[in-house]
């Protein structure tokens, strides 16, 4: 019988250790999806000013170099562009995409929208230049809560867990 106790207190404190890491990973994850999205709409800019290709060209390319829910905005807004124009995809795959960018994050990234496709490049340029710089803004952020916020919930669903354990005992 104390054999079981034991076990199901270790499970306790093992299962409060995994969802603090749990918790603590939406920080990086934030921050990675940041820096990917930075990423995409440094080579979005590039292509409108080198290529000339269709919005929806480029979306499909990025789409297939990027991580999984970044890459998921772009497929989506690429796949909606055949029904409405390039802004209005962009802000609804913005929002239909689950991601962990905040809600502040999603509304500097569609304030792209405003000129997508409806200006001659150097607008379009000017624009995603002006978000990449917001975007530079928001994963400074992010750093910040990711240092400040990872440790301390790894350390408390361990802590958790150990007064769990230690009440019970």
């Amino acid at each position: 019988m104390i054999v079981i106790k034991y076990f199901i207190l270790f499970i306790i404190l093992i299962s409060s250790s995994i969802i603090g890491k749990f918790l603590s990973k939406k920080y990086v994850y934030r921050l990675e999806e940041l820096e990917e999205m930075q990423s995409a709409l440094n080579i979005f800019k590039t292509k409108i000013r080198y290529t000339y290709e269709p919005i929806p060209d480029i979306f499909s390319e990025i789409a297939k170099n990027s991580n999984k829910n970044i890459s998921n905005i772009f497929k989506l807004a690429k796949q909606k562009m055949k029904e409405k124009t390039a802004s209005i995809s962009w802000e609804e795959s913005l929002d239909e995409t689950i991601c962990n960018l905040k809600k502040e994050d999603i509304n500097i990234i569609k304030k792209l929208s405003k000129l997508l496709g409806q200006t001659d490049v150097e607008g379009q340029i000017s624009q995603i230049e002006i978000t990449e710089k917001l975007l530079e803004n928001q994963i400074l952020e992010a750093q910040k809560e990711k240092e400040k916020n990872e440790k301390m919930y790894l350390k408390l669903g361990t802590v958790i867990g150990l007064a769990i354990v230690i009440i019970l005992a």
